[in-house]
């Protein structure tokens, strides 16, 4: 039942997550939409129940009884689905990160530990494949940030750590009124930068004895990054209608992680797209 469920939560949403998880046989696959659910149903209680005025301490209680079930509910690492829901807990209070590094802790916890989750799912040999996870993760979530920053911006969330923007001129206010202007441009630009070196490190840590394991990363990892190049060719025009890639390019995107690994040409997510 909850496998039905997970999947037509995936289905609906049309996420860049169903993609990924169509390269998968469908035991796995069936895995894959239950962490999916998880992760959806977690970052609903931030989210709708903001959206709806439901009061923070209630919100913090529906957290720590997902705490409590979480161990029963799926057969994957206890450590990484609560580290989630300490990332999504992260997302009730007013939303800040004075650095990188303070930021950092943030993407491990909504994304590199769905990865980890993801991994024992996909199946692994090579140890390399956590970092591989942990490093995809976080750029895949620096993308998220730079994508949605107006729209989190306006709903009293600031991901961008407080000394860049600083560094280049941009205020908190200029975010949430969509001010577009030149310093905009500069920070934006150094967050790309950012979430390239990540996308670069997955690169260098991607095991290629578990490439076939891994094609659902992969298409994950390339859709993300084409979402990044979309978002540089617009110059960061990310205050109006939300970027996407197209659906067209996803699918063509998944058939080539595909062919790659079934064939034998191999390449890693950020590298051969960088």
């Amino acid at each position: 039942m909850i496998g039905h469920l997970a999947a037509r939560l995936t289905r609906k949403s049309r996420s860049n997550f169903y993609y990924a998880f169509l390269a998968l046989p469908k035991p796995r696959r069936d895995a894959l939409y239950a962490v999916y659910a998880f992760c959806r149903t977690v970052d609903d209680i931030a989210d709708l129940g903001a959206e709806r005025g439901t009061d923070r301490a209630e919100q913090r209680r529906a957290l720590d009884r997902w705490r409590a079930d979480v161990a029963q509910a799926f057969a994957i690492p206890r450590e990484a689905l609560l580290a989630i829901i300490d990332g999504v807990a992260m997302d009730l209070d007013r939303v800040r990160y004075e650095t990188a590094e303070d930021l950092y802790l943030y993407c491990y916890r909504v994304a590199s530990a769905v990865g980890l989750c993801c991994i024992e799912i996909f199946g692994y040999t090579d140890p390399r494949t956590r970092q591989y996870a942990v490093d995809m993760g976080t750029a895949l979530q620096l993308t998220n940030i730079i994508r949605d920053v107006g729209a989190d911006a306006r709903g009293g969330r600031i991901y961008l750590p407080q000394d860049d923007l600083r560094k280049f001129g941009v205020t908190v206010e200029d975010l949430q009124t969509g001010r577009y202007t030149e310093q905009f441009v500069q920070l934006m630009r150094h967050q790309a930068d950012r979430a390239r070196r990540f996308y670069r490190a997955a690169q260098a840590s991607f095991p290629s004895v578990d490439a076939r394991s891994l094609v659902p990363a992969e298409i994950m990892g390339r859709i993300y990054f084409a979402l990044l190049a979309e978002i540089e060719a617009r110059r960061f025009q990310v205050f109006g209608d939300r970027i996407t890639v197209p659906t067209g390019r996803k699918v063509a995107i998944a058939f080539r992680c595909w062919a790659a690994a079934r064939f034998g040409s191999g390449g890693s997510p950020g590298g051969r797209a960088a």
